[in-house]
C-alpha cells in the first residue's frame, strides 16, 4: 500500500470553508477503486492546520488518482486557499489498509 500524509496550512480566511473547498475532490478520491482511505483532520492547536491522510493499494492506483481530472482541479481549488507549501510524507507500507494497535486492545 502507498501511504501518504499531508499537512495543509490554509490561510486563515479560508480556514473555516477548507473541508467544503476539499469536498468534490474528497468524495471522488474515495471513489477510486483502488483507494484504502481519504481522511482530512482539522488540528487542535492551529486552525488554520489540516492533515490528509490517505492511502492507495498500489503504485498503479497511487498514479491513476494523480493521473484524474478531480486530483487536477483539487489541486487547483486547494492552490487557492494555501499559506505555504503542503508538507507530504509518501512511504510504502508492506500491509493492506490499517492494522490493528498491539499496546491497547480491547
Amino acid at each position: 500500500m502507498i501511504f501518504i500524509a499531508v499537512r495543509f496550512t490554509v490561510r486563515p480566511e479560508h480556514a473555516d470553508g477548507w473541508l467544503d473547498r476539499v469536498a468534490d475532490f474528497t468524495r471522488a478520491t474515495r471513489e477510486e477503486p483502488g483507494n484504502l482511505f481519504f481522511d482530512w483532520s482539522r488540528s487542535v492547536d492551529d486552525p488554520n492546520l489540516f492533515v490528509l491522510l490517505e492511502a492507495f493499494a498500489d503504485a498503479e492506483a497511487g498514479a491513476a488518482h494523480v493521473a484524474s481530472d478531480h486530483f487536477k482541479a483539487g489541486l487547483a481549488a486547494m492552490g487557492e486557499a494555501i499559506a505555504a507549501t503542503p508538507e507530504i510524507i509518501n512511504v510504502d507500507v508492506p500491509q493492506q489498509g490499517w492494522g490493528l494497535m498491539a499496546e491497547l486492545t480491547r
